[in-house]
């Protein structure tokens, strides 16, 4: 072939490759397709984009890059051969391409279309030079590759960009032949690493290839989905088999590549809903979140549960993804074409490219995915300044605060901690940024239970404070406030509620007795109030605070939700289970209503609230909202976190009490095993620095399919568990001896409650007069009493908190992590046991 090629420097480092995948194939995959590769490469585009009609039977994405007549691309390097003949019009299989498109588009092909070599003509030219040219593996597909001159099939697409394509092929009268007998299989087997070459080679030249993939399922998808891309967004609608098509490529490409050492590259899939009118055609959001009433599982929970499978990673949470990139058909089909509108899907391209020109994987939010990219220009900005620049710190820190706002505090914690190295070393310990970098560090410390590191970083802030805005300063005081309860949750109680106090007192003194600082610090000082199990005390400090908030910041605002919320369970832990419930069921329909079903906030409500439900004995209420956070959980936070372990174990204690002794041992055994893995897990020597938590991730979720059913009541039926009922004449007796049984049980539950009350109080006297030796030996003892069913809920509580304070004071970070993801489990072990000894119990 003696045309002559484009050529293109090789890049610094390898672009991407993507393939777009729809079942149903047509214009919407190529529309979404051409528009993307518009927006890759304009503007100030790095490296040059290339896109690929690899739909041989149904070739069409050449007219999505067509030019009127009168608007040549004068003096670009196009390969053409100009002396050949035009075809006349195929109506063979190649015209498949027209279905959906105007009539107008379909008359678009010229004399040159038949002229331009490309995609088809590639291979054939490969499957010429391999019966002539000797080697084995990638050196032979790396000699035909060269020798055949890839670059010779390529054209430019855009006179205004660096765009390029290689088009199916040259539509002559015998193209439809001659792309009904390209062999992939073949040529897989003469060259098992042609296509992957040929698709690492394209990448050594463009920044990004977009492959348009043939539709069904065909040895040419086979090629496009598992040997050739990096990337693959799957496109589907509510049209039958849709979404099981993508499924199914998904699921034979990563296996494929599992399973063949030479192919173990990452694949990740992106999938968008593609229908009528976009979002607007699934107003009640039936179609994306599902209904549960009728069985209809969603697509959304369908592919969050597709890419936990496929990949191992257990912490998937689409909604950012498919609130920004739900496509509407009618944008799609009027793209195509000289006289199409490429500003239809403008916004809807760049908004994919948010996600994909950096690799993003689809669950993280659009503002992670902008806050990570403005990190990474920072620091490319920056260049080779060892000090660093403030604008990474600042970018360091709002990335911080998304993380913990979304309860990723390990994530959240490296962000700050970088965040206050950057601005210590460039402005000074003093600084405002920095005292606000080392107050946010602190807060999350705090709340990952690193007590004694957020200690020292609240010394340093109160003195900081104290030295640039004064001991009286709002900033002081509400860092001394922080610094109280640290000291509450290190067990020096008498030191937290006095420094409280007097805070207190300086902001009323000083700003005023209904002043947002005064009332952030009452509000802390409720909290040390409960930890020091002066509960009446911190209702009287709750209520006062939670008036002053309505008036002053409205019944809805954040801040008085959550006092609302703090006051509610206060109230549950005295025994008004009606009052806790009517006040949790208002914050929780407001944080619905604000938040979200999903924010963080909310969850913690509804999960309050089961609590309530629970002790007032309404068990189908609990375990529907343990069901529906148990899934939450997992998909916000993995299903290795303690919290969805924590959710898990509730939800399995409540199926016990329900009757349901099998699922819930069963899911108990689930747990467990998460557990011990998580365990190994964290105890295997680290290669560099801190635990990969993909790796655990993975690690979870792969024993996690293993283990079986999920706990959203859908656990398989294994062995019978109804005992075999006893003969007649037993009936009587055994009904008499239930009975025994039954007040003996209250009596000894009675008894047990006094004797754990005692106890209780020793241990407190005993952290009283500072014998921590003592106390740690009457705290291990207490667990099994404290976690108890049976137990009481305000001894319950009293207790657990009193063994993690032991826990606290001795450093002992091992021992509390163990205690408080059993805290909540209530021992269902003991609990199911019982309920098999004492049948009744479970009535």
């Amino acid at each position: 072939m003696d045309q002559q090629g484009i050529s293109l420097p090789p890049l610094a480092m390898p672009g991407a490759v993507t393939s777009f995948y729809a079942y149903e194939g047509g214009a919407a995959r190529n529309a979404v397709l051409a528009a993307l590769a518009l927006q890759l490469a304009g503007g100030d585009a790095e490296a040059p984009v290339l896109v690929i009609d690899w739909d041989l039977e149904a070739p069409a994405l050449h007219r999505y890059f067509a030019v009127p007549a009168d608007e040549p691309f004068a003096g670009l390097p196009v390969s053409l051969h100009a002396s050949e003949p035009a075809s006349q019009p195929d109506t063979g299989p190649a015209s498949a391409h027209l279905a959906g498109l105007p009539a107008a588009h379909a008359a678009a092909d010229d004399a040159g279309d038949a002229a331009r070599p490309g995609l088809l003509e590639f291979f054939e030219a490969c499957r010429a030079r391999l019966r002539n040219t000797a080697g084995r593996g990638e050196e032979l597909a790396d000699r035909v590759i060269d020798g055949v001159g890839w670059q010779a099939y390529l054209e430019r697409a855009d006179g205004r960009r660096p765009l390029y394509l290689l088009r199916a092929g040259r539509f002559d009268g015998s193209y439809a032949e001659r792309a009904g007998r390209l062999d992939y299989p073949a040529l897989f087997d003469a060259c098992p690493a042609l296509f992957r070459r040929f698709a690492a080679r394209l990448a050594q030249h463009f920044g990004h290839v977009l492959v348009a993939t043939a539709a069904g399922r065909s040895a040419a998808v086979s090629v496009c989905s598992t040997l050739v891309p990096d990337r693959l967004v799957g496109l589907f609608t509510p049209a039958p088999g849709s979404i099981e098509g993508i499924e199914g490529v998904l699921r034979r490409a990563i296996d494929y590549r599992c399973t063949h050492e030479d192919e173990q590259r990452p694949l990740l899939l992106y999938p968008l809903a593609c229908s009528a009118d976009g979002a607007r055609s699934d107003p009640h959001a039936r179609w994306r979140r599902g209904e549960a009433r009728h069985g209809v599982p969603g697509y959304q929970p369908r592919f969050e549960a597709l890419l936990r499978a496929s990949y191992g990673w257990s912490r998937v949470n689409l909604d950012s993804w498919f609130d920004e990139t739900q496509l509407a058909l009618a944008d799609a089909l009027s793209t195509a074409g000289p006289a199409g509108d490429r500003r239809a899907l403008a916004r809807h391209a760049a908004l994919l490219a948010e996600w994909l020109a950096p690799v993003s994987p689809p669950w993280q939010s659009l503002a992670e995915v902008r806050l990570r990219a403005a990190v990474a220009q920072a620091r490319t900005l920056g260049g080779d300044d060892e000090i660093g620049s403030p604008q990474v710190a600042e970018q360091l820190a709002r990335l911080g605060e998304l993380c913990r706002r979304e309860r990723r505090r390990d994530e959240a914690r490296a962000c700050f901690e970088e965040c206050l190295v950057l601005r210590e070393r460039l402005l000074g310990d003093d600084h405002a940024a920095t005292r606000q970098g080392r107050a946010a560090l602190a807060a999350v410390l705090l709340d990952s239970g690193a007590v004694q590191e957020a200690r020292r970083h609240y010394d340093l802030l109160v003195q900081a404070c104290a030295r640039k805005a004064g001991a009286q300063a709002a900033e002081t005081l509400t860092a001394r406030s922080q610094l109280a309860r640290v000291l509450a949750a290190l067990g020096e109680g008498e030191r937290a509620l006095a420094l409280h106090e007097q805070v207190v007192s300086t902001c009323e003194r000083a700003l005023g007795a209904e002043h947002l600082v005064t009332l952030d610090c009452l509000e802390d000082l409720a909290h040390s109030l409960v930890q020091q199990r002066e509960l009446e005390r911190a209702r009287i400090v709750l209520e006062r605070v939670l008036d002053a908030r309505r008036q002053r910041q409205g019944g809805e605002h954040a801040d008085t939700l959550r006092c609302g919320h703090r006051l509610a369970l206060l109230l549950g832990e005295t025994g008004e289970l009606g009052n806790a419930r009517r006040m949790l069921e208002s914050v929780l329909r407001a944080r619905e209503r604000h938040d979200g079903l999903d924010a963080a906030g909310t969850l913690s409500a509804r999960e309050a609230l089961a609590e309530i439900l629970a002790a007032q004995g309404d068990l189908a209420a609990v375990r529907s909202i343990q069901e529906s956070l148990a899934r939450t959980r997992e998909r916000h936070l993995g299903a290795g976190h303690p919290e969805t372990l924590n959710m898990q174990l509730r939800l399995a204690s409540t199926l016990g009490q329900q009757g349901e002794a099998e699922a819930a041992r069963r899911l108990r055994e689930q747990v467990a095993e998460l557990r011990q893995h998580l365990r190994e897990v964290e105890g295997a020597p680290a290669s560099g620095g801190a635990q990969d938590d993909a790796v655990q991730a993975q690690m979870l979720e792969r024993m996690r399919a293993q283990a079986g059913a999920s706990a959203a009541g859908l656990l398989p039926d294994s062995e019978e568990t109804t005992p075999p009922s006893q003969p007649a004449a037993d009936g009587v007796a055994a009904r008499g001896q239930h009975a025994h049984a039954a007040s003996r049980e209250h009596a000894e539950t009675r008894h047990a409650a006094d004797n754990l009350g005692h106890k209780l109080t020793q241990l407190q006297n005993l952290i009283d007069s500072s014998s921590p030796g003592e106390a740690r030996a009457l705290a291990d003892s207490l667990r099994t009493s404290v976690l108890r069913p049976s137990a009481a809920h305000p001894l319950r509580r009293r207790g657990a908190a009193m063994i993690k304070q032991v826990y606290l004071q001795e450093g002992d970070k091992d021992a509390l992590l163990s205690f408080t993801q059993d805290e909540v489990s209530l021992l269902e072990g003991a609990l199911i046991e019982a309920a098999r000894d004492n049948p009744m119990a479970m009535r």
